[in-house]
């Protein structure tokens, strides 16, 4: 985690990363995490954000005078879907219930986009070396859900970091058995999207698409499958394969959009697990991959980011900009 000594003089803020499955708090002075204060929340105790505020509060006495809200979903200026957790949220509500000046919301992937520039190489995994250049990054998260989000720094050292909803774009298909797993995720979701197949549940439906079409019996839960990997099982490492050759291809697709020169960043508990299996199961291959753009695809740094509280940091670093 990114946390020191606060500024003293700098004003209090509240910083969280609301993610599908758990929400981190901190206090925050300036771009320093106040790191005793970090409070981890499972998100299925509670039936609200503005329930998990208000408990994280009651714990101090100082109110914050700004708060940043990281939200694994769609934001729109004040509010807030939650994509994969069914929670909506106001930010003008949580402000006046709690005494906060203002609330600013964030898209979870524009937070970390925030973060990447400060974080400590001790924090990163490298994935591949690529040839590191430029000042613009992707940020692309892996968990319960999936998004991704470019990060522009401009001439006069100010950071961009857009929004967007990646993980819902259609996923990328080459070969019969890439069609079949569409027409397959079509039948039971409505469309073949990225996140369909990425994301935590999406391995779950990936390995099921893998059994029935050998018919043997599917249902296992995203950590039996890597476990079952891990123990050499012939049906989940070629349901690992064709999850690490996806992700390359839609790797590099956001890639070709954004031009990363100063590197991918890849986030999430997903990406985490698979980082183990990126070589052995093909992920540069897949990568670069992308016939007469190959030559620039390979140019593009990747990295796997270590550090669970990175979104809160890139929340602090968003409000000491403002």
């Amino acid at each position: 985690m990114t946390a020191s000594q606060p500024t003293t003089h700098a004003p209090l803020v509240l910083v969280a990363d609301i993610g599908g499955t758990n929400t981190r708090m901190a206090l925050a002075r300036g771009r320093e995490l106040i790191a005793p204060s970090t409070t981890r929340f499972r998100n299925a105790e509670f039936s609200g954000l503005g329930e998990i505020v208000v408990q994280f509060l009651s714990q101090h006495a100082e109110t914050p005078q700004q708060a940043a809200f990281a939200l694994a979903g769609l934001v729109h200026g004040d509010t807030a879907e939650m994509t994969n957790l069914g929670w909506n949220a106001n930010a003008q509500d949580i402000a006046q219930q709690n005494g906060i000046a203002k609330v600013h919301f964030l898209n979870d992937l524009q937070a970390q986009g925030y973060a990447v520039g400060g974080l400590a190489q001790t924090h990163l995994r490298p994935i591949r070396t690529g040839q590191r250049e430029g000042n613009t990054r992707l940020v692309i998260g892996l968990g319960t859900g999936v998004n991704a989000a470019p990060v522009y720094c401009t001439s006069t050292g100010q950071v961009v970091v857009p929004p967007s909803e990646s993980g819902h774009i259609h996923l990328p298909l080459r070969g019969q058995d890439d069609y079949r797993l569409a027409d397959w995720l079509i039948a039971r979701r409505g469309i073949a999207s990225v996140e369909d197949v990425l994301a935590g549940a999406g391995l779950e439906r990936l390995y099921d698409f893998h059994a029935e079409q050998l018919g043997m019996p599917g249902g296992k839960d995203a950590a039996a499958i890597l476990a079952a990997m891990e123990s050499g099982c012939t049906l989940a490492q070629s349901v690992g394969r064709h999850y690490v050759r996806l992700l390359g291809q839609t790797m590099a697709s956001l890639a070709l959009v954004t031009l990363p020169y100063a590197g991918i960043y890849l986030i999430g508990g997903v990406a985490r697990a698979f980082a183990p299996w990126l070589d052995q199961f093909g992920f540069e291959a897949a990568f670069t991959d992308m016939g007469r753009m190959s030559d620039l695809v390979q140019r593009f740094p990747v990295a796997l980011v270590q550090d669970d509280y990175a979104a809160l940091a890139g929340c602090a670093a968003y409000l000491a900009m403002r």
